[in-house]
C-alpha cells in the first residue's frame, strides 16, 4: 500500500488509493479535493493526538470530516461499517475494539452505523456488511468484507500501521521502539518548495502552483511527487474552466476532439474513471494526426494520475495498443 503523503497532492484512483468522500460525502474523486485534504492536514496538525481512551469512536455524517478525514493525517483510522441486525458485525466489532484498545492510540477505530448514516455507506459504495476500510492521510484504503479470525485482523492492522509509517503520519499512541534501543530518526522537514506550491493551491492560484511544481522539476526532472502534483493541478485548472455540460456537448459532437477531452476530464473528476478512459480510447480510434495525438496524450496523462497499479490502466493500455496498431 502506498498512500499519498499528507499535505501534498497524492495519486488516486488505484485500489490502494481510492477517493475518500469530502465533508459533503459527495464521493468526488480525490483529484478534485487536493485543497480540502491540505486543509484537513492543517487542522490535524493543530488538533491533539488521540488518547488511549479515544481509540473507539462512533462516527456520523456530521462528524465524518473531523473524526475520520482530519484524524487520518495523524494516525490511521479503520472504518467499521455495521448495523444492529447484522450478526457477523457482532462477531467482528468486539475484536476490532479489543485490538484498537491494545494499540493505545496508534490507530483509531471509527464505528459507522450504516442504517443511521446511509450517505456514508452510499459514498463508500458499501455492498454488504460488515465492511472495513482504512483511511490514511485522507486516502481510502480498501480492507475486507465479513468477519475474519483475530489472527488475520492483526495482520491487517499491522499492514495499515506500516502504511501509516510510510505515509509519514506523526502518530498519537505508543510508537514502536527503534531496533537495538536506538533513537527513532526525526521526521524529514517540510520541503519549502512544496509548501509554496500548496500555499498557492490554498489561494486558488493554479498558475502559481503549476509554476512552483515546474520549478522543482526543472532542477529535479525525476521528482515523481512533483510530476504527479503538476498533473493533478493541471487537471483541476482545466475542470474549473470546463462547462458543466461538456459531456452532453461531447455526446452531440463525437468528432470534436477538444470536447471529448473536456468531457473526459469531467468524467475522471467525477470518479467515472472507466467512462473517461473509454471516451478517450473512442476518440483515438476515430481520429488521426494531431487530433489522435491530443487524445493519446490526455489518455497517457490519466494513466500517470491513476498509477500503474490500477487495473483499469492496464486494460486501457492494452486497448490503446490495439487502437494505435
Amino acid at each position: 500500500m502506498r498512500p499519498g503523503a499528507p499535505r501534498r497532492p497524492a495519486r488516486s484512483g488505484s485500489p490502494a488509493q481510492a477517493a475518500v468522500p469530502s465533508a459533503a460525502l459527495a464521493g468526488a474523486v480525490d483529484l478534485a479535493a487536493v485543497k480540502a485534504r491540505t486543509e484537513a492536514a492543517a487542522r490535524a496538525a493543530e488538533a491533539p493526538a488521540p488518547a488511549a481512551g479515544d481509540v473507539v469512536i462512533d462516527v456520523t455524517e456530521a462528524t465524518f470530516q473531523t473524526a475520520v478525514l482530519d484524524r487520518s493525517f495523524q494516525v490511521p483510522v479503520l472504518l467499521d461499517l455495521w448495523a444492529d441486525w447484522c450478526q457477523p458485525c457482532k462477531q467482528l466489532s468486539p475484536v476490532l475494539e479489543k485490538l484498537a484498545r491494545e494499540g493505545a492510540g496508534a490507530w483509531v477505530l471509527a464505528k459507522i452505523d450504516v442504517d443511521a448514516n446511509p450517505r456514508i455507506s452510499q459514498a463508500l459504495q458499501v455492498q454488504s456488511i460488515p465492511t472495513v476500510f482504512a483511511v490514511i492521510g485522507g486516502q481510502l484504503v480498501p480492507g475486507f468484507q465479513g468477519a475474519l479470525p483475530e489472527a488475520q485482523l492483526r495482520e491487517f492492522v499491522q499492514a495499515v500501521l506500516q502504511a501509516g509509517q510510510e505515509a509519514g503520519l506523526s502518530g498519537g499512541g505508543a510508537a514502536a521502539p527503534a531496533a537495538d534501543g536506538a533513537e527513532a530518526e526525526p521526521a524529514a522537514p517540510e520541503d519549502p518548495r512544496f509548501t509554496a506550491a500548496e500555499a498557492a493551491l490554498d489561494a486558488g492560484d493554479y498558475d502559481a502552483a503549476i509554476q512552483q511544481y515546474q520549478s522543482i522539476l526543472a532542477v529535479e526532472p525525476a521528482n515523481t511527487e512533483a510530476q504527479l502534483a503538476l498533473g493533478q493541478v493541471r487537471l483541476m485548472q482545466r475542470i474549473e474552466r470546463t462547462e458543466p455540460t461538456a459531456v452532453q456537448q461531447a455526446d452531440a459532437a463525437p468528432d470534436d476532439v477538444d470536447l471529448q477531452l473536456a468531457a473526459a476530464d469531467l468524467l475522471l473528476a467525477g470518479n467515472r474513471v472507466e467512462d473517461a478512459l473509454n471516451r478517450l480510447l473512442a476518440a483515438i480510434r476515430r481520429t488521426s494526426g494531431d487530433d489522435r495525438d491530443k487524445a493519446r496524450e490526455r489518455l497517457v496523462e490519466f494513466f500517470e494520475l491513476l498509477g500503474p497499479d490500477d487495473p483499469r490502466v492496464a486494460a486501457a493500455r492494452r486497448e490503446l495498443t490495439r487502437a494505435l496498431f
